[in-house]
């Protein structure tokens, strides 16, 4: 059997003397050259059997050469090299029909590893390319552990395999889910995300499913759900791990036949749908104490990518520093430079808010420091102080906290329980939906079930309260007066 010829081009005559003698002592017949010229010469005259090639040559970029490539040998593998460790790289890699992306420096034993298995597999046709090539980043870091994220996200594009995401508070879960949707078959579809840990427990299966009108007290109208709403596209559900029992086996049904009914409907719905999970628990200890199915853990996690902390990556944050400012410089901020020491003690924090307090606190020092150099002193104070303190220079409300302040103080906290620190559309309609249960059940707490004290202080008429419990479906409970 004959032996199989690897052709390498790059540019650096170290790395080319390295790929040669590893790849011949693993029994495979090489051919180096340093440009994309004499590459594409041996591949049009039906030569090599597999391709590893740098991005950036001197006469040709790569990513203009794959096109070609596949065009005239669409069988023909092709490993991708690069010391521009973005995720962009490996998508663009990936939409041009690499069979896989190496960021520099490399493993050996990998590459050995990809090659091997590369000429084993049947062969694949190349993937489709974007129409619409944007060259925005939507995930930063060149980190070891970012690269493999990336590289896990390029193969995963083309395909409708279910994800799970797992990862601390702010890592950036749906902001992958989003990427995944955005550059992958799917990005003419919708995206749909909905955060189980934000809505009411009894109206998941409804924001879910949707229901129909009359299906439980305050069901007026027919409502569609988020299955409906992502047709064709991705439903991004975060925090999987605060869905309800019942809603897990409705869910479960989903992933299992491929349809579901809405909440008080009888006729199946056929759903087209990839499913995106996410979730900042230990799924299997929730499977222990009964708070979560096993055959639905099972079903979502098909293809598991668990995002690292920030602290694991500290070599990021002055690639996520430098995106924030750009970020927020469209939005008339001033940039900053960091000195070196003030990045230095950036990189060593443990933050416990992941990238979503580094993007806070970013935003903070813009908005709040007038001087152009960010110094250590700077950030010891702000790092000392934490999001949550408020500042010397802004007074604190005295005395009782008014509703305003109230609602202002939850609706931060709700608003930081997505990834990208957006609720879906239509929360102003929500809002004012779902502030009546609450706020009529707690006046009724507080006047102990007396519906007139409880009228009186709501300023509504006591026959419109008694609608509206009844609507609600509250429950009252008459307690005797205090003594």
């Amino acid at each position: 059997m004959s032996k199989a010829t690897i052709l390498v081009a790059d540019d650096d005559a170290a790395i080319r003397t390295v790929l040669n003698q590893a790849l011949s002592r693993a029994g495979y017949d090489v051919r180096v050259t340093s440009n994309a010229g004499t590459l594409w010469r041996w591949i049009a005259a039906g030569e090599g059997d597999l391709v590893i090639t740098d991005v950036v040559m001197p006469d040709e970029n790569a990513f203009d050469l794959l096109p070609r490539i596949k065009k005239a040998r669409p069988d023909l593998p092709i490993l991708v090299m690069s010391a521009q460790n973005t995720f962009m790289t490996a998508i663009r890699a990936s939409e041009g029909g690499a069979y896989d992306y190496l960021p520099k420096p490399f493993d050996l034993t990998e590459m050995t590893s990809i090659i091997d298995r590369a000429l084993s597999e049947p062969k694949r046709g190349p993937s489709a390319l974007s129409d619409d090539h944007s060259e925005s980043m939507p995930l930063v870091g060149r980190s070891a552990a970012m690269q493999e994220i990336y590289r896990v996200l390029a193969r995963l594009m083309q395909t409708d395999l279910t994800l799970m995401i797992t990862g601390e508070s702010g890592t950036g879960k749906e902001l992958v889910a989003r990427a995944l949707h955005d550059y992958g078959k799917r990005r003419n579809g919708p995206f749909v995300a909905i955060n189980m840990a934000a809505i009411p427990r009894d109206l998941i299966e409804s924001e879910l499913f949707g229901h129909e009108k009359g299906a439980f007290t305050g069901a007026h109208n027919k409502s569609t759900g988020r299955f409906e709403q992502a047709e064709g596209g991705t439903l991004f559900l975060d925090e999987i791990g605060d869905m309800p029992m019942d809603a897990q086996t409705r869910l479960l049904r989903v992933l299992q036949q491929g349809e579901y009914t809405t909440v008080g409907g009888r006729t199946p719905i056929k759903t087209d749908v990839r499913i995106v999970a996410a979730t900042n628990k230990d799924l299997k200890i929730s499977i222990n104490k009964g708070e979560f199915r096993e055959d639905l853990f099972y079903r979502l996690n098909v293809v598991p990518l668990r995002l690292p902390p920030l602290r694991d990556r500290a070599e990021d944050v002055p690639d996520l520093i430098r995106h924030f400012m750009q970020q927020n410089i469209g939005e008339g901020l001033d940039a900053k430079r960091f000195e070196k020491d003030a990045l230095n003690l950036l990189k060593t924090h443990s933050w416990p808010g992941n990238v979503r307090e580094l993007e806070n606190l970013v935003r903070r020092i813009m908005a709040l420091y007038p001087q152009d150099v960010i110094t250590s002193d700077i950030i010891a104070t702000e790092l000392q102080s934490g999001d949550e303190t408020t500042p010397e220079y802004i007074s604190a409300p005295q005395g009782p906290m008014t509703i305003a302040q109230a609602v202002e103080e939850n609706m931060r906290t709700y608003f930081t329980s997505f990834g990208d620190g957006l609720p879906p559309a239509g929360l102003y309609q929500r809002v004012l939906e779902e502030v009546e249960y609450p706020l009529i059940l707690a006046v009724l707490t507080a006047t102990r079930g007396n519906q007139i004290k409880a009228a009186e202080l709501l300023g509504l008429n006591r026959n419109t309260l008694r609608k509206k419990i009844r609507e609600l479906g509250i429950a009252v409970y008459r307690s005797s007066k205090p003594s």
